[in-house]
């Protein structure tokens, strides 16, 4: 009996290690493909919604961090003004060296079959790195 007993912990701890090596490797190929596809692309585009403005500052930071030397702040309706808020903040309180290269601004046409046509505006900002 005391074989049995010494038996089944042994199986659990097998599994568990198997288990824990296939997070593990799991995890290590997640980490190394995130930043190859990051820098890989020249432009990022931060699409603002209706979280809290540190938010988007936080996703510009790290998007030129990354090494990206231009984002893009996109905004439609109500979040033009939550846009000009990261802008704003990005440039004058935590990275001096960036630059605001352009804005457009613009107006989207949305229609639905139950409601008439309605124009939504947009603005776009574009953020360089000296």
């Amino acid at each position: 009996m005391a074989e049995k007993s010494a038996k089944k912990p042994e199986k659990k701890i097998v599994k568990k290690t198997v288990e824990k090596t296939e997070q593990k490797t799991e995890l290590k190929t997640e980490e190394k493909i995130e930043p190859k596809t990051v820098g890989k692309s020249e432009e990022n585009h931060i699409l603002i919604g209706q979280k809290p403005v540190m938010k988007y500052v936080i996703a510009c930071l790290t998007s030129f961090n990354v090494g990206s030397k231009r984002v893009v702040v996109k905004a439609r309706g109500r979040a033009i003004s939550r846009a000009v808020d990261t802008a704003e903040l990005l440039r004058r309180v935590f990275m001096k060296d960036v630059v605001v290269e352009k804005i457009e601004i613009g107006t989207q046409e949305l229609s639905s079959p139950d409601k008439p046509k309605s124009n939504v505006s947009t603005m776009e900002i574009v953020l360089t790195k000296k």
